[in-house]
């Protein structure tokens, strides 16, 4: 007996100490909720008034069936577990579970009519739930910037306890700075090595076997375990079983830190989960698509964009003597030298001045926030990026892609190191992780990371990600000089 009651206070101490979900996290859940509401409903009386246009008693199954699309919506969402908490704010897959509700909900529907041999109107069904599909994406898609500008002010972050090595910890705690939309604030530092001290400023809160008791010290709700040889399976598994009694959230980074999710999957062997890394895809099919892909939507944009290229061309030509053009030599895929063509920016004697400027800027690249050669109206261009659209003229040759590494100087890459060369295993592109990352602003080796990331995770969906990404970075402007 005197057990059972010791159980029960162990269970009740438990429970207690189980963190409840953050207020952020249930307001951006009952947001979501409401505008899936919201879509559905404007989707049913959409279809209701586009198909039959008036009120008839033919009507009125539908105008239920109208009526009740949003709660069936909303459940659907929710059986697919679109709404959890790890899916908010980052990655595609809070979107692609919203497209299987609606394309199961389609088909849902039509079997039904078949099977039942009901008369449904084909074209209610066809507008409907596609069209609160195509809403709620954009709603969702309105609330993750929502969340990314509130997390560039510092709210709406997950509190996390980093547990490794301490260049491994820095790394996370400087990448997740730069990148504040990824939501997680590093508030601890658990090292093998525990005691005073501080890693970028974190307070270090004990060694690895403190992490839950510094987690529920500090409110955390989440530990991020690196890749390092002390944390091995055993200890791991020991790891989580602590955190799973008060719900802390484990993530584990491996140690293939670039590889990204499509290229690796866990086969059970002789009962362990090995993680098996595709090699990534330079060659064949697939980058078939991607160059028909470039060239014909380059091709395209050549065409629309026409009468603003003759106007920028006619402005340079007015605005300092010289070329419209800038020409010059740059490095492609693999190692291929080509001409790469942009509206000329500076003037006709740039290159003669870098010489003295040079010693002011040193590195790998040579940027001056404040390039005394850059005219009044060469700025302007380069702040837009205006002056790459002459670019697309060299991915319809074949020598660029529209997105892919920056396209380097023969200079630059005399001076590359092995890992780096990587970088020449595709075409450059017009547009990049490097252009929607901070451009210009972005450090050499920040750089260099972020083009090695594309070459091994390249994928014509992620082209497309970076693509759409790429408007806001430019109509923002920053970073770019």
């Amino acid at each position: 007996m005197r057990d059972v009651t010791a159980v029960r206070v162990a269970t009740r101490t438990v429970t207690a100490a189980r963190p409840r979900v953050p207020q952020w996290v249930r307001g951006h859940r009952a947001r979501a909720v409401a505008c899936d509401l919201g879509c559905a409903f404007a989707a049913g009386a959409v279809a209701l008034f586009a198909r039959f246009g008036e009120v008839t008693p033919y009507v009125v199954p539908y105008a239920v069936l109208s009526a009740c699309l949003p709660l069936v919506w909303v459940c659907a969402i929710a059986l697919n577990r679109a709404y959890e908490p790890r899916l908010i704010g980052l990655g595609p897959e809070e979107f692609q579970r919203i497209l299987q509700c609606g394309f199961m909900l389609t088909a849902a529907l039509a079997i039904g009519a078949y099977v039942t041999k009901t008369d449904v109107a084909r074209g209610y069904v066809v507008l409907a739930v596609p069209l609160a599909t195509v809403l709620t994406l954009a709603a969702r898609y309105g609330l993750r910037r929502s969340l990314h500008r509130m997390r560039a002010r510092g709210r709406c972050m997950r509190r996390v306890v980093a547990v490794g090595h301490r260049t491994a910890v820095a790394e996370l705690i400087g990448r997740l700075r730069r990148e504040p939309y990824h939501g997680m604030h590093v508030v601890g530092v658990c090292t093998p090595y525990s005691g005073r001290g501080a890693v970028e400023g974190v307070p270090i809160l004990g060694g690895f076997s403190d992490a839950p008791l510094a987690a529920g010290q500090i409110a955390a709700d989440t530990v991020a375990v690196l890749a390092c040889p002390e944390m091995d399976g055993v200890a791991l598994r020991r790891l989580a079983w602590r955190l799973e009694e008060t719900r802390t959230e484990l993530v584990v980074a491996p140690a293939l830190m670039e590889v990204a999710g499509p290229r690796t999957t866990i086969r059970p062997v002789a009962g362990l989960p090995l993680l098996h890394v595709d090699h990534p895809e330079l060659a064949g099919v697939r980058q078939a698509v991607k160059n028909l892909f470039d060239r014909l939507g380059a091709g395209l944009l050549l065409v629309a964009l026409l009468p603003l290229l003759a106007g920028l061309a006619l402005a340079v030509r007015a605005s300092s003597p010289g070329p419209a053009l800038f020409r010059q030599r740059r490095v492609g895929r693999d190692g291929a030298e080509f001409t790469i063509y942009k509206f000329r920016t500076m003037g006709v004697d740039a290159e003669e001045r870098k010489i003295a400027l040079v010693g002011d800027e040193g590195g790998m690249l040579f940027k001056l926030r404040h390039d005394p050669r850059v005219t009044p109206l060469g700025s302007w261009l380069r702040r837009y990026s205006l002056d790459e659209l002459p670019q697309l003229i060299n991915v319809v040759a074949g020598h660029m892609s529209l997105v892919g590494p920056r396209p380097p100087l023969p200079e630059e890459v005399a001076r590359y190191g092995d890992d780096v060369r990587r970088r020449l295993l595709v075409k450059p592109g017009m547009t990049g992780l490097w252009q929607v990352s901070g451009r210009s602003d972005l450090t050499w080796e920040e750089s260099v990371r972020l083009d090695l990331r594309y070459v091994e995770n390249w994928s014509l969906t992620l082209d497309l990600q970076i693509l759409w990404k790429t408007w806001s970075a430019v109509a923002r402007g920053a970073g770019a000089y």
